[in-house]
């Protein structure tokens, strides 16, 4: 037992059964199990089998075998068992909706959620390595939110908007400011989130109402923003605000301890997701280090076209493709395990077929046409944009299609809130909305596909 540990010390490896075995998995189980066995702990083998469009069969038994090859015991695991299970990711999904079902009904932020995600090294998912980060892109960000929205869109929401507000200060922020936050983000698991919105603006962020008076070596800050996300739990806001220069517009980090910052979070009501707390934050008067402000005086209009833009439309594409997984991972285990009052399963209704034969093709051209706009983006193709824009508008309307489709399939239970499938058909109707909406969208990919200025 390690002398400043409460309880006994447990590690672990997360193989993904995709291939052949890899070193890797070999070299991070040697030090896991070295550290266990020092401190009397236990080692334990879970498999990351998640991603379920590179499953490769077989692959997992070649992992156990690979390990006990090295005599790498593991004392908890998939083929061993143990009093932790279920040791695949893939059999803890109820566990989450259980959790993401607890959220929705107390309209709570996944406080926990967040701990754990902090912890597992995601809030850094987008920092450098030189900077202690794991220096992943565009790909890796769609993969992480659609993860975690297939479990709980609203934490899959929340995370993909601190993954584009601490993109935007690593690009444009100060060595001073970027230090300041990286290292809130890579010791502290610190977290972002947005301040754009703005009552009466829609998606116009480049035109905000808040009030910016300028000194020598502050900003003062006066008005509300309208539907800030992870509203008193993150850490620092991404705000808009008139530029000083008046010409353009400014970013803003702002510390939540920032004096005259309030949150109004009573006032949120969504009809989906419910545990992102949104509400409006107001400013009275608040002041502000110059040293908060990102990049050049006026030149906010560059980050939302070069970072806001494809990462955060990419998110909520991802967002709502992780919400799609969901309802087809609801409705099969609902048509196989469900049977009929005359004891046939539901799965062999024809109707049933027809419903899951369409859930699944709409969500399986979601997956493709996510991950497609992610692969653009990283490689810096020329049509990214339009491909990105693309996955955003029918990922949400997919959402909305298969959660409709979902609920035909789970009847009266699904109606009754006995599963997860309401939530999903909830949670799925903020995509059509969210800004930029799919109206807008819409809009923007045919004026990018004519070669148009978006606005």
């Amino acid at each position: 037992m390690c002398d400043n540990c409460k309880k006994r010390v447990r590690t672990r490896v997360a193989p993904s059964p995709t291939g052949d075995p890899h070193v890797g998995t070999a070299y991070i189980a040697l030090f896991n199990i070295a550290f266990a066995h020092v401190n009397g702990g236990d080692f334990i083998l879970r498999i990351e089998d998640t991603d379920r469009n590179r499953y490769t069969a077989g692959s997992e038994q070649m992992i156990f075998d690979a390990l006990k090859w090295l005599d790498l015991d593991y004392s908890e695991g998939p083929d061993v068992g143990g009093d932790y299970g279920p040791y695949r990711q893939s059999e803890r999904f109820d566990l989450y909706g259980k959790y993401a079902k607890e959220i929705d009904e107390k309209m709570e932020f996944p406080v926990e959620s967040f701990k754990e995600i902090g912890k597992a090294g995601y809030f850094k998912l987008m920092v450098p390595t030189e900077l202690g980060g794991l220096g992943k892109g565009m790909t890796e960000h769609s993969e992480a939110c659609m993860a975690f929205a297939k479990s709980s869109a609203t934490a899959g929401l929340c995370y993909m908007m601190h993954n584009v507000c601490l993109s935007i200060v690593l690009k444009y922020g100060s060595e001073e400011l970027k230090n300041k936050i990286v290292k809130d983000v890579v010791e502290n698991n610190k977290f972002l989130g947005f301040a754009y919105s703005e009552f009466g603006s829609g998606t116009n962020f480049y035109l905000p109402d808040i009030k910016a008076e300028f000194t020598d070596s502050e900003v003062i800050l006066n008005g509300t923003k309208s539907m800030v996300t992870s509203a008193g739990q993150a850490s620092y806001y991404l705000l808009l605000s008139s530029s000083e220069s008046g010409e353009g517009i400014d970013n803003w980090i702002v510390p939540i301890e920032t004096a005259g910052v309030e949150f109004k979070q009573s006032e949120w009501q969504g009809l989906g997701m419910r545990g992102n707390v949104s509400c409006p934050m107001e400013f009275v008067d608040a002041h502000l280090s110059k040293s908060y402000r990102i990049g050049k005086i006026g030149d906010a209009m560059t980050h939302i076209f070069e970072v806001v833009a494809p990462f955060f439309i990419t998110g909520l594409a991802s967002v709502y493709t992780g919400v799609c997984e969901a309802v087809l991972s609801e409705a099969l285990s609902h048509a196989t395990n469900r049977k009929h009052t005359f004891g046939s399963k539901l799965a062999e209704y024809e109707t049933v077929q027809t419903h899951i034969s369409r859930i699944y093709s709409q969500t399986n051209a979601a997956i493709l046409g996510t991950k497609e706009a992610a692969r653009a983006a990283d490689a810096g193709e020329s049509d990214a944009i339009v491909k990105i824009i693309s996955a955003r508008i029918f990922a949400s309307e997919a959402a909305i299609e298969v959660a409709r489709l979902g609920m035909r399939v789970g009847g009266g239970k699904a109606y009754n809130k006995m599963g997860i499938m309401e939530r999903l058909l909830r949670d799925s109707y903020a995509g059509q909305i969210m800004a930029p909406s799919v109206d807008v969208l819409i809009l923007w990919l045919g004026r990018a596909l004519l070669g148009l200025p978006l606005i």
